[in-house]
């Protein structure tokens, strides 16, 4: 993809979330109770959030463009690990009232509704709302949220929002809209989106780290959100169990948004690097150093191992390999010519049980030689990079189907109101609903 072609997708990326921006603001203005103006309004700081990455982006790979007509590329740069995938999942956070609170059930009651924004890069996601009171010991979101193309350098960061769920609310504030081009959209969202940057976080402003809140022409509607809590997660934080991780705390106690926090959450991250579950590279090989004796086998690199086959059907009918050579992060790989007919082999030098090892390898061309000999160097640099992502392959928990916001927990629905209006006899409409089904149009629109 060329830059002409990579700067026009960012850009219809950027417009489509404009798009989205105003719908959800519409809906935020019709919304009628506080439960649908509160996933509204989550709504619009999400989308905020996508605006600022994406323009970001936009700004770097220009920057990289400049630099790379200027001849001021490195030449590391076009070393690259592959990307792979980064979930979380079984997200915790504990809370600590006081005994007066929690105990004996005394004091004002205190609710709040929160959700936690994640992004990493460009990719940016919400999970669920969760309305908090003292009657819940953690606050708990059942998402597992999965991003796509991360690198081994990737940085997660998690964002605790909370609003406070029993404030005045006053639906329809905001009126119709009138509508712009697309490059004054851009350009309002940017400029409301950057300006706003350090409301919700205290002031924080250090670049990249700090997600938007409702813009300024947003901020009569309805319910506010303001950074609670928030950390980054980087490769080090990635294994399958539970890890506690420390949090940011952003809020003081007075804050009408506040929740006792211990100041730490607790989740799973897991990462699946491309190089463990995609095959690198297949074909044809020659096993052995006897030229005389070499076998013919069909090899296939993926995950630790270079698998040899006695021929390709035996790997589609799934048969045990005849052999299998242990490729890890230490492995040394070297390509040499052989005498007397000058031939290419690949000399494999690595650990299996705790012994040193070698193999020879031999492909059919020089071409063949010369690709292999890249595959397993990209490879074993692929997996040094990606560190303990590579000692076995994760498994990752495919994400559980969304659930609505009006699902009970305990007691902290009580004080919902019901859908049917007695003054009026109408059925006021589920506007959570109808965002959820505006986001999964324009997102099925997007790939």
């Amino acid at each position: 993809m060329n830059d002409n072609t990579q700067d026009k997708e960012v850009l219809k990326q950027i417009e489509k979330e404009v798009r989205m921006r105003e719908g959800a603001s519409k809906l935020l203005a019709a919304c009628s109770q506080r439960e649908q103006a509160l996933e509204a309004s989550k709504n619009l700081l999400t989308c905020n959030a996508r605006i600022l990455a994406l323009l970001s982006q936009l700004q770097r790979m220009r920057k990289a463009q400049i630099l790379k007509r200027m001849g001021r590329r490195k030449p590391s740069e076009d070393i690259v690990a592959c990307t792979g995938k980064v979930a979380l999942s079984d997200l915790r956070i504990p809370l600590m009232w006081k005994d007066s609170e929690y105990f004996k059930n005394k004091g004002e009651l205190h609710r709040c509704a929160v959700f936690c924004l994640l992004q990493c890069g460009t990719e940016i996601y919400d999970t669920d709302l969760v309305i908090v009171d003292r009657t819940l010991t953690d606050i708990c979101f059942e998402d597992t949220i999965i991003f796509n193309e991360v690198g081994p350098g990737f940085q997660l960061r998690v964002e605790l929002y909370s609003s406070c769920a029993v404030e005045d609310f006053s639906p329809g504030v905001l009126g119709p809209r009138r509508a712009s081009s697309s490059g004054k959209k851009i350009r309002a969202a940017f400029e409301s989106a950057a300006v706003c940057g350090s409301v919700s976080t205290g002031g924080e402003a250090e670049h990249g780290n700090v997600s938007p809140p409702l813009s300024p022409d947003l901020s009569t509607l309805g319910p506010k959100y303001n950074l609670l809590a928030h950390t980054t997660l980087r490769i080090e934080n990635v294994q399958e169990g539970f890890k506690t991780h420390d949090l940011s705390l952003a809020a003081a106690e007075d804050s009408p948004f506040w929740l006792p926090l211990y100041g730490n959450m607790c989740c799973r991250v897991i990462a699946q690097p491309l190089c463990m579950i995609q095959p690198v590279i297949s074909g044809q090989l020659k096993l052995g150093e006897d030229l005389n004796c070499q076998e013919n086998v069909y090899g296939v690199l993926r995950g630790q191992s270079l698998l040899c086959y006695q021929s390709q059907e035996d790997l589609e009918s799934e048969d045990k390999p005849l052999l299998v050579i242990p490729i890890k992060k230490d492995t040394l790989v070297c390509a040499f010519e052989r005498d007397p007919d000058n031939s290419q082999s690949i000399y494999i030098s690595t650990q299996s049980q705790g012994e040193d090892v070698a193999y020879s390898l031999t492909m059919h061309t020089p071409e063949d030689t010369q690709c292999w000999t890249e595959a397993l160097w990209q490879h074993i640099y692929n997996m040094s990079q990606w560190k303990q992502c590579c000692d076995h392959l994760m498994k990752i928990e495919m994400p559980s189907p969304r659930k609505s916001i009006t699902v009970k927990q305990g007691s902290l629905y009580h004080e919902i109101v019901t859908p049917t209006s007695p003054r009026e006899g109408l059925v006021v409409p589920d506007l959570s609903v109808e965002i959820r089904t505006l986001l999964s149009s324009y997102y099925k629109e997007s790939y």
